[in-house]
């Protein structure tokens, strides 16, 4: 599914992704400290994928700031966004992840996003998907092909 954010949303989105790399670089988080360029755009395009999701959900989005461990990225439910650049590129899972948590996999760069699908951790925590790409430490890779369909997620959750 494609959304496309308007720039009121992507305004919002920046806003927060800017907030959310401040708080970061503050508390002297790895990302922030090893590649600042990619720790920006990752901030500002992450919260530009919650808001597509948010958007495509019909739930609310209230771009919070330093709870990215207590809650997930729609207020209304738990539901946490991985948002990466690539359209062709995996969900990422890692160990940390709650299993019984919903991940939705967001694709692209603004204003254009493509929701791929989703799954729940515990269902993506399987050792074929665990590799290590990047140097970050190893997590859980799905292809898109194994993720489940966007409207089944919509029904879920009304």
């Amino acid at each position: 599914m494609n959304i496309t954010l308007t720039e009121y949303e992507l305004m919002q989105a920046a806003l927060t992704g800017c907030m959310r790399f401040v708080s970061a670089k503050c508390r002297n988080y790895k990302e922030t400290l090893t590649n600042y360029d990619d720790s920006w755009d990752n901030h500002l395009e992450g919260a530009c994928g919650e808001v597509a999701v948010a958007k495509l959900l019909g739930k609310y989005w209230g771009g919070s700031v330093g709870t990215f461990q207590k809650q997930g990225d729609i207020d209304s439910c738990a539901v946490e966004v991985r948002t990466r650049r690539k359209h062709g590129w995996d969900l990422i899972i890692r160990d940390r992840d709650p299993d019984e948590r919903v991940f939705v996999l967001v694709t692209g760069t603004a204003p254009n996003y493509r929701v791929c699908g989703w799954l729940h951790a515990g269902s993506a925590k399987q050792q074929q998907w665990r590799k290590d790409h990047g140097g970050y430490g190893a997590a859980y890779f799905v292809p898109q092909n194994a993720l489940r369909e966007m409207h089944e997620l919509i029904e879920v959750l009304k």
